[in-house]
Formats: C-alpha cells, sequence, structure tokens
C-alpha cells in the first residue's frame, strides 16, 4: 500500500473497484467503510447510478445528473460514514456517484467517493464489466477513459519535472 499511497500523494489518479474500494477506505485513503449488504445477500445485477460530481478526473466525461447502467456484483457493498462526516463529504463535493434505487443499504445511496484532492475514487459498481453494448451497457467505459485521460496527464506532468 506504501506505494499506491505515495503515488496518490504525489497527485496520481487512483481508482479501487469493489474490493479496491474497500482497500482504499480501510487505508484511509478514502472516507467510510463498507458494510455487508442490509439484505445480507449477494447482489449482482445491473443498476442505475446517477453522477452527483463531474468535476472529478475520473467523472470529466460526464454531465452532473447523468444517469448510467453498470453491474454491481458484491455482498458487502454497503459504504457508511457517520452522520457529521456524509454532510462534510456532501458540502464538498466528494460524493461522485449515487444509486438511483439503493441496491444494498449505502447512506445517501452512495455508490462511489473521491479524496479531498480528488485523485482517489472508489466505488461498488463494476465499470469494467460495463464496456460494451453486448454487455449491456458501455457506461463503464466512460469513467474508464476518464481514468486513462488522468494517468496520461499524470504521467506527462510528473516527466516534466
Amino acid at each position: 500500500m506504501g506505494a499506491v499511497r505515495h503515488f496518490a500523494e504525489v497527485g496520481g489518479p487512483v481508482l479501487g473497484i469493489c474490493n479496491g474500494f474497500q482497500i482504499l477506505c480501510e487505508a484511509r485513503m478514502l472516507p467510510g467503510a463498507l458494510r455487508p449488504n442490509h439484505q445480507l445477500e449477494f447482489v449482482c445485477r445491473d443498476v442505475a447510478l446517477r453522477v452527483e460530481n463531474a468535476d472529478t478526473m475520473f467523472t470529466r466525461r460526464l454531465a452532473t445528473s447523468q444517469e448510467l447502467v453498470i453491474p454491481v456484483k458484491h455482498g458487502e457493498g454497503a459504504w457508511y460514514t457517520d452522520e457529521g462526516q456524509f454532510m462534510t463529504l456532501a458540502a464538498r463535493r466528494q460524493i461522485a456517484l449515487r444509486y438511483v434505487e439503493d441496491v444494498n443499504g449505502s447512506l445517501g445511496a452512495v455508490a462511489g467517493v473521491v479524496n479531498e484532492t480528488g485523485n482517489v475514487m472508489g466505488l461498488m459498481p463494476h465499470p469494467e464489466h460495463a464496456v460494451d453494448p453486448l454487455l449491456g451497457s458501455a457506461d463503464g467505459g466512460l469513467l474508464l477513459a476518464a481514468l486513462v485521460d488522468a494517468a496520461a496527464e499524470h504521467s506527462l506532468a510528473f516527466a516534466g519535472r
């Protein structure tokens, strides 16, 4: 984790998907924690997400309030924090994605959050499984393409130092 933490500290983009989101929260690189789904069952299906903040390096190819269809596949995907921190995160626009209909009991239907500087993001849905209409949706490709853009920009900026 030391190398990941250092990469993030120098502005590198870090994306944690599903278990990666859990790890980023446990490493305190992202706020909150992931708990068992409220129904205590594994959820595996396409879900609708709403973009809450399109001004992050991960969501900049999207529009605020845009809806995406991306699958979830988890048994411990309910994001949680205390109410005070939740209000702070909302005010700072660190909530990046929400479920249109909460599928797991996440506080505020949160599906994805970013750190204070916006270069670390965690989300429970799997954008890598939504990259082709034949798979049901290509919406995940927009998030992944933004990650590639951010990585390229970071590499160019870092090489110029």
